[in-house]
């Protein structure tokens, strides 16, 4: 059984006992968070779309760890300018764990 569900904005398929990193989440760490935005559910090949989600389906799971992502360089440059900017980013992510979907 998998699902896809919108967490922060962007779309996951999930399945049980994953793991996977989303952007930071306000939840404390060890918390549970339950998201009732499913778009989608697939139960042993009986599918489920939902318009635009599906009524009654919520996927739960647990905030693992808050972690920071690899730098990212972003460096702009105009030719012949003198115009040199450099600039460093960290993206925040949050790593949950599926603890169960349902549908």
């Amino acid at each position: 059984m998998y699902a896809i569900v919108e967490i922060a904005g962007q779309q996951f398929k999930v399945e049980k006992d994953q793991k996977l990193f989303v952007h930071r989440l306000q939840n404390e760490e060890g918390a549970d968070v339950e998201f009732d935005k499913v778009l989608l559910v697939d139960n042993e090949g009986e599918v489920k779309v939902g318009t635009p989600v599906v009524e009654g389906a919520k996927v739960t799971a647990k905030v693992l760890t808050h972690v920071k992502g690899d730098k990212v360089i972003v460096f702009k440059k105009k030719r012949r300018k003198g115009y040199r900017v450099k600039n460093g980013h960290r993206q925040s992510f949050t790593q949950i764990q599926i603890a169960e979907v349902v549908a």
